[in-house]
């Protein structure tokens, strides 16, 4: 997820009601008697569910699962899957053979494009050599360059907050070891770093507040945003040209604490440069994020005026300036012969950070989508629409997998090439027109998982109300897994939003947070011990009945109006795909 807990941008959910399950007698006008999609035709009052095959999933996901097993591949033995790396391209072959070897069809890797420079860590240790010795925690952030062995130097602090504060350091730096920022406050963890959501909270996500303060909010962040990114890159040439050493970053903070203890958050927000993988804009000094803890004790000696020295080895590799990303693609062909071209979309994203081994970002929406695919050949299902199951790369860096595939198959707003526009990073420019491709007729709905390993407390709508009553009825029998809340609330930071970005109804579940916003997300800590077996198995029992029923139903889930992102400015609506692989410029986490 390339942003910290995706809470909501604006709250809106509802409580559901446990509706009867008897078919629906009413019958509404069938395809050969309306032409327009299905999605636009009225939808039936009561769903025809399949008692028997929530029972089947059910005893199949929760009793028979593998999807440990695929945990442990993926998050051991392929370790963490920087998009570009080596490493992601290990994990788009053996996932591509896995769903292959559980009997879909078409598995393939499709290529989104050109994404920037290959990369891999091989190495760091940072220590102290005097006053005191001392072994410090600490990772290269992601397409640093290497020390190209061990160097040591003079530790000095360097605070830069806007152009002014250059001149008391120039000439002063060369050679020495950089901590690039101040210490920050190190709170007690006072209160729990693993959570479940109470009831109450539920109820508090049930509430909508209307408000307009979200847009002018936005804009806010937004200037602040590209003020503190050209800052960065202004630092990043100031300290190549005055000939760094290297450069040390403090550890963020995280909720309840959780930035403490040993733990490392080591993403975009820890880089030194808005997009480090791409070659124009090499990181040209060796940079690594460090343990709040071991920051302190070197910044609170300089801060004393005590002479420290560093010692430091980052052993990097780059594989290549223009590396392609690539999604894994495969299906579970449908068998109705006027529904089979339609299709029911399942995935999340496969590409991680570096400094754990991606286990609940996003292993976990990974392994999850390939266990809904498992249980549904197992159970020899023979859906009427076709399922496809999608695992992209390139989300961290702002859902350029998913955003590729749907430009290649679903439609595009183009943004705008004038200067000004140029000058902005994609996702917050202008755009033409929404442009439609065939394909986007054909999809029914995609979901995704992508908030760690929590089980399943219910799902977001992005405000599709129509679809409210069905999902409904789809989670009433699943009660006692614990899925109760329908939220008509906008959630944000992942992948589905390119598919709602199109007038594709895109998904994505409410999870138990358990300590993915204080631990896991981004850190060290993202490792296989975070992932929460009973959970997952739930996670993908439930999404395997939802994306049954997408593929079962008469009738494609209903659709909002098609965007049109063109009038965004004009009404001043939220930008959509903040904040690419960092944490945004707000107290906030989302």
């Amino acid at each position: 997820m390339f942003n910290s807990c995706r809470r909501p941008l604006a709250a809106m959910l509802l409580t559901i009601a446990i509706p009867a399950f008897a078919a629906d007698k009413t019958k509404t006008k069938s395809a050969t008697e309306d032409t327009s999609p299905s999605y636009d035709q009225p939808q039936p009052a009561t769903e025809n569910l399949d008692l028997t095959m929530y029972q089947r999933i059910r005893e199949e996901g929760l009793a028979h699962s593998k999807i440990m097993e695929y945990g442990s591949a993926l998050a051991d033995d392929i370790g963490p899957r920087l998009t570009g790396s080596p490493n992601m391209a290990k994990a788009n072959a053996w996932t591509r053979d896995q769903l292959t070897a559980m009997g879909c069809v078409n598995a393939h890797l499709e290529d989104w494009g050109d994404f920037g420079m290959g990369w891999q860590q091989l190495n760091t240790w940072v220590r102290m050599t005097s006053p005191d010795t001392a072994v410090f925690i600490a990772q290269a952030t992601p397409w640093s360059p290497s020390t190209n062995g061990a160097v040591s130097g003079e530790a000095i602090n360097v605070n830069i907050q806007d152009d002014k504060d250059f001149d008391q350091y120039k000439g002063k730096l060369a050679g020495k070891i950089v901590l690039l920022g101040e210490m920050r406050d190190v709170p007690p963890v006072d209160k729990a770093l693993f959570e479940r959501y109470s009831d109450k909270e539920l109820e508090e996500i049930a509430e909508y507040p209307v408000n307009d303060r979200g847009a002018a909010d936005l804009q806010t962040r937004l200037r602040a945003y590209m003020q503190r990114y050209k800052m960065v890159d202004k630092i990043a040439q100031f300290l190549s040209d005055e000939k760094a050493a290297a450069v040390i970053r403090p550890s963020r903070d995280a909720k309840n604490g959780g930035g403490s203890g040993g733990t490392i958050f080591d993403d975009n927000g820890a880089a030194l440069g808005r997009q480090p993988y791409l070659a124009d804009h090499k990181v040209k000094v060796p940079v690594v994020v460090m343990a709040i803890e071991s920051y302190g004790r070197v910044f609170r000696l300089l801060q004393a005026h005590v002479p420290v020295t560093l010692e430091m080895d980052v052993e990097t590799k780059f594989t290549g300036d223009h590396e392609h990303g690539f999604d894994t693609v495969a299906e579970i062909p449908g068998t109705d012969p006027k529904l089979k071209d339609e299709v029911v979309m399942v995935g999340g994203h496969l590409d991680s950070w570096i400094a754990g081994t991606g286990a609940t970002d996003n292993g976990a929406g990974s392994i999850v989508a390939m266990e809904v695919m498992r249980i549904l050949n197992s159970l020899g299902v023979k859906p009427r629409r076709t399922i496809r199951i999608a695992l992209w790369s390139g989300e961290e860096q702002g859902l350029y997998g998913s955003r590729g595939y749907v430009k290649q198959h679903f439609g595009y707003a183009a943004p705008l090439t004038t200067p000004d526009q140029s000058a902005l990073p994609e996702f917050m420019r202008k755009t033409g027109p929404l442009e439609v491709k065939p394909e986007q007729k054909l999809v029914s709905g995609y979901f995704n998982v992508d908030n760690g390993s929590g089980k399943i407390r219910g799902i977001y709508l992005q405000e599709n109300a129509a679809i409210s009553p069905i999902f409904a009825q789809w989670t009433a029998p699943l009660k006692d897994l614990g899925v109760t809340t329908i939220s008509m609330q906008n959630t944000g930071g992942t992948d589905h939003l390119s598919f709602d970005a199109v007038g594709i109804p895109g998904f994505q579940f409410i999870q138990d947070p358990l300590d993915y916003e204080s631990r896991t997300h981004h850190s060290n800590q993202d490792v296989f011990e975070r992932l929460q077996p009973a959970d997952l198995k739930q996670i993908a029992t439930v999404e395997a009945i939802f994306v049954y029923n997408a593929a079962m139903r008469d009738l494609m889930l209903p659709r909002e109006p098609l965007p049109h992102p063109e009038l965004r400015d004009q009404k001043n609506a939220p930008l959509p795909n903040l904040f690419p692989g960092a944490v945004p410029p707000t107290d906030e986490k989302k």
